[in-house]
C-alpha cells in the first residue's frame, strides 16, 4: 500500500509494506493530487529489484534501515541483550495505522507502524507526523517483549535485559544534494554557519556534554551546490532533544543519500526489562527552496504550540551586566526607576540573591533568599518594581550545585558523578541529580514557593556546566540505576520539572539559558518561552549569532539585549544605534547600568524601545527573510515581512570595510511582487554619512515589490558596525 500525505507545499509519499517499517518514496515539493491508481506507479517507479545477491542496492529501505534488509552502511539501530543476543533485530508482520489529529494550526497526518521480532522477543516501531506547516517529525521506539516474571530459561533475567546503543531514524535526500550546512561555534560565538561537501561517507556531528552545546549543529541541511537563503533546494534535520545527540548525513557506496538524527546514549544508559519501552526524541525534518523556507516551517510549528507566548513580548531589563553580584537595594531600585523611564516592561534580578552566593564559588543550590544580601527579603524590590508597572523576574540555576553549599553538605549523594567521584568542576559547580530521591521535589517546592510568595512572572533558567562523567550516586534513584550514566534520565526529569511548574503556574514564562546558547533545541522550546542566544551581547558578533539562531527560532523566542557602550565579553566599543538596532530583532531587552547613562543616551534608547513596541506585531508574527550575498560579504540584509505582504522591516548592517563602495542597488527579499511599497528610513538618520541615498530623505519612495525583490535599493556608504532600518508599507 502507498499513501500520499500533503501539507503547506510538502508531499510525503510512503510505501507501507507488510515486512518492514515505512519506506519514503518522496519527501519534498507538493506533487499535487495523485489518483489512487497512480500511487502504485509511484511505488513501482521508486522501487528497485537488483536481484537476490545484491540486496545492498535495494531502494526499498525503511526509515530504520536494518541489516537483514540489505543495509550495509552505518547502522541505524544498535541494540543487544546483556547476554549478547538480539544484536540484529528482524521485525516481521509490520502493521501500519494512518490517522489524523486536529490542532490549532490545522490537521496533522500521523502514521504509526510497528513490527514484532518474535525470535528476539522485541518490537520495533515508528511514529511519523506531517505537521500543518509541512514539517515532518519522526521518532522510533523499541519494546522488550519478554514476559514479566516468566521463567528464567525464557530469557527474563537481568542478564537478558535489552541494552539500547542507538536508534537513529533517517529520511532520504535527493541526488542533487551536494553540500551540507550545519553550525558550530563556542561560548560567546554560537551557531556559526559552516559549509562542507557531501562526499561519499558519513558527515557526523555529535554532542557529548549532556546538552546540545555551544558548538551544536542545530540544523544539518543538505542541498544543491551553492544553495542559499532564498535559492537552491535544501533538506534539513534537527534533533528536538536537550541532552546528548548526533546528526548525520550519509552518502553511501550504493549511491543513496540520507539525513538522520537521534539521541546519543552513554554505554548502558538505557537498559530495558520485560515490558519496558525506549522512545527516541523527535527528529524534525524540513525542506524548502532556500534556507528561509526551511526555517519558516519550524517557526510556524513553534508558533502553533500551546507553550508559545500569546501576548506581546515585554521588553525587559536584566541586572547581570549592570550590577553583577553587587546586590544593593537602593542601587537596584534606582535601576528599576531608570528602566521604567525608557519603557522597560519586565525587570529581571540575576545571580546573587540566595544563600552565600556573593560570587560564583558558593551557595548554588540553596534556593532561599540570602538574609545577608537581602535582610528585608526581596519583597521591597519586588514591590517597587510592581509599583512602576513592571513585571518581576528572577534567575535560577536549578540543575547545578556548588560543593560549598548547604545543599551539597546535606545531600552529597545528590551530586552526579562517576563511581570514582571524577566529574570535573566547571565554573566552580557540579550537576545536581534530578533523579536522586528528594532532589526533584526540593527544586519544585523551592521554586514554587518563591513564585507564589513574590508574584514572579518570569524565570531565567540557567545551566552553565556540561554533564561529564555524570552518573547516579544515590542508592535508589527515582529514574535510572545507581552508577549508571544519567544524561538521558536527567533530561527527562528536567522536562517533567518544567511541565509541572507550567501546570501549577500557567502564566509563568521561563527562559532557557545554558551559559548563553548551549541548550537551544525544539525539545526545550516545547517548555520555555524564550532562549538566551549567547552570553555575548556585543552587537557586532550578535549579528551572526542571531542570524544562525533564526534558522531554527522565530524572533519572539530569542533574547536580544542592548549592552553598554563597551561590550562585556569582547571589550569592543559600539554606537548605541547599532547596539539597539541589533537588539530590536528579537525579544528585546537591556543589560546595561542605565543609572550611569547620560540623558541623551536614555532618550535615544527610549525612542528605539518605542519603535520596537510599535513593530512587535510585525517582528513577532511575520516571516524572517535574508538576502543572498557572497559568503565573505560584510553586509547583512535581512528583515521580517508580514505574512500577508502588507508591510516589512529590513535592516542593512555593515560589519566591516568593503573592498568596493556598496552603493549599487541591493534587493530586499520576500516582498509581494504584486504590491507597491513605500520605503522609508525608520532609524537611525546618520546625518554625518558622507554619501547618502536620495530615497532616505523625507517620505521615501514608492516602488513595486517586483522591483525591490530583484533590483532593490542603492545603499548609503555605511561605516563598519553601523546599520539602518527600513520600513516598508504596501500602498495598494
Amino acid at each position: 500500500m502507498t499513501i500520499h500525505l500533503r501539507h503547506a507545499g510538502t508531499s510525503l509519499v510512503l510505501d507501507l509494506l507488510p515486512d518492514r517499517l515505512p519506506v519514503v518514496r518522496h519527501w519534498g515539493p507538493d506533487l499535487g493530487p495523485v489518483p489512487e491508481e497512480g500511487l502504485a506507479d509511484l511505488q513501482r517507479a521508486g522501487a528497485s529489484s537488483a536481484g537476490r545477491n545484491a540486496h545492498w542496492l535495494t531502494n526499498d529501505l525503511p526509515i530504520l534501515p536494518l541489516a537483514h534488509l540489505g543495509w550495509s552502511a552505518r547502522p541505524s539501530v544498535l541494540l543487544s541483550r546483556a547476554d549478547s543476543s538480539a544484536f540484529s533485530p528482524h521485525p516481521e508482520a509490520v502493521e501500519h495505522e494512518s490517522t489524523t489529529e486536529q490542532g490549532p494550526a490545522g490537521t496533522t497526518h500521523i502514521l504509526r507502524s510497528s513490527g514484532r521480532d518474535a525470535g528476539n522477543l522485541l518490537t520495533l516501531g515508528t511514529e511519523l507526523r506531517l505537521e500543518p506547516s509541512g514539517l515532518v517529525r519522526l521518532r522510533a521506539w523499541v519494546r522488550d517483549d519478554r514476559p514479566e516474571g516468566g521463567p528464567h530459561g525464557a530469557g527474563t533475567g537481568a542478564d537478558s535485559d535489552l541494552l539500547i546503543g542507538e536508534i537513529t531514524p533517517v529520511m532520504p535526500l535527493p541526488q542533487e544534494a551536494q553540500e551540507v550546512v550545519d553550525m558550530s561555534g563556542h561560548h560567546c560565538l554560537e551557531r556559526t554557519l559552516q559549509r562542507t561537501q557531501l562526499t561519499p561517507g558519513t558527515r557526523l556531528r555529535e554532542s557529548w556534554e549532556g546538552r546540545p552545546g555551544h558548538d551544536a549543529a542545530t540544523w544539518m541541511a543538505a542541498g544543491t551546490t551553492g544553495f542559499g537563503w532564498r535559492s537552491g533546494r535544501v533538506h534539513g534535520v534537527h534533533l528536538a532533544w536537550s541532552g546528548n545527540g548526533r546528526y548525520l548525513a550519509l552518502h553511501t557506496a550504493s549511491g543513496r543519500k540520507l539525513l538522520g538524527a537521534g539521541e546519543l546514549l552513554l554505554p548502558g544508559e538505557v537498559r530495558l526489562g520485560p515490558g519496558q519501552t525506549y522512545t527516541t526524541p523527535w527528529a524534525v525534518f524540513s525542506w524548502g527552496e532556500g534556507l528561509d523556507a526551511l526555517a519558516h516551517r519550524s517557526h510556524a510549528w513553534l508558533r502553533s504550540l500551546p507553550s508559545h507566548p500569546s501576548r506581546p513580548r515585554p521588553v525587559l531589563l536584566n541586572t547581570w551586566e549592570a550590577v553583577y553580584f553587587d546586590h544593593d537595594l537602593d542601587k537596584l531600585k534606582a535601576l528599576a526607576d531608570a528602566a521604567a523611564q525608557v519603557g522597560i516592561e519586565r525587570y529581571v534580578l540575576d545571580d546573587g540573591w540566595f544563600g552565600s552566593r556573593r560570587d560564583d564559588t558558593s551557595g548554588l543550590g540553596d534556593w532561599q533568599v540570602s538574609p545577608e544580601a537581602w535582610p528585608q527579603g526581596l519583597e521591597p524590590l519586588v514591590e517597587h518594581v510592581h509599583s512602576l508597572g513592571m513585571e518581576f523576574g528572577l534567575w535560577f540555576e536549578p540543575e547545578m550545585i556548588n560543593l560549598d553549599s548547604d545543599l551539597a553538605r546535606a545531600h552529597p549523594d545528590w551530586v552526579l558523578s562517576d563511581a570514582s567521584g571524577g566529574a570535573p568542576e566547571h565554573r566552580n559547580q557540579r550537576v545536581l541529580d534530578l533523579c536522586a530521591p528528594g532532589a526533584w521535589d526540593y527544586l519544585y517546592e523551592s521554586i514554587s514557593s518563591l513564585v507564589e510568595r513574590l508574584g514572579i512572572d518570569y524565570i531565567k533558567w540557567d545551566h552553565n556546566s556540561p554533564l561529564l562523567a555524570t552518573g547516579h550516586a544515590a542508592a535508589e534513584p527515582t529514574c535510572g540505576r545507581q552508577g549508571a550514566g544519567a544524561v538521558h534520565d536527567q533530561t527527562l526529569a528536567l522536562y517533567r520539572l518544567l511541565d509541572a511548574l507550567h501546570e501549577r503556574f500557567p502564566e509563568l514564562e521561563i527562559e532557557s539559558c545554558a551559559g548563553g546558547g548551549g541548550r537551544i533545541d525544539l525539545g526545550i522550546l516545547e517548555r520555555t518561552q524564550r532562549v538566551w542566544a549567547s552570553d555575548c551581547i556585543d552587537a557586532h558578533d550578535r549579528q551572526d549569532i542571531q542570524r544562525g539562531t533564526s534558522l531554527l527560532l522565530p524572533p519572539e523566542l530569542v533574547g536580544t539585549h542592548v549592552g553598554a557602550g563597551r561590550a562585556h565579553t569582547t571589550l569592543r566599543e559600539l554606537d548605541l544605534d547599532f547596539r539597539a538596532g541589533t537588539a530590536i530583532w528579537g525579544h528585546m531587552g537591556v543589560e546595561w547600568d542605565l543609572t550611569r547613562a547620560d540623558t541623551a543616551s536614555r532618550e535615544r534608547l527610549a525612542g528605539i524601545i518605542a519603535l520596537h513596541k510599535e513593530l512587535r506585531p510585525l517582528l513577532h508574527q511575520g516571516d524572517v527573510v535574508h538576502a543572498d550575498l557572497p559568503e565573505d560579504e560584510v553586509l547583512r540584509i535581512e528583515g521580517v515581512v508580514a505574512q500577508d505582504g502588507s508591510q516589512a522591516l529590513f535592516q542593512i548592517a555593515c560589519l566591516g570595510q568593503l573592498p568596493t563602495w556598496p552603493t549599487s542597488a541591493r534587493p530586499l527579499p520576500g516582498l509581494d511582487p504584486r504590491r507597491r511599497y513605500r520605503v522609508r528610513l525608520a532609524a537611525p538618520a546618520y546625518p554625518e554619512l558622507a554619501l547618502r541615498a536620495p530615497w532616505m530623505e523625507g517620505e521615501g519612495v514608492v516602488l513595486p515589490g517586483s522591483y525591490l525583490s530583484t533590483t532593490g535599493l542603492a545603499l548609503p556608504v555605511l561605516h563598519p558596525d553601523h546599520l539602518i532600518l527600513l520600513r516598508l508599507s504596501a500602498v495598494d
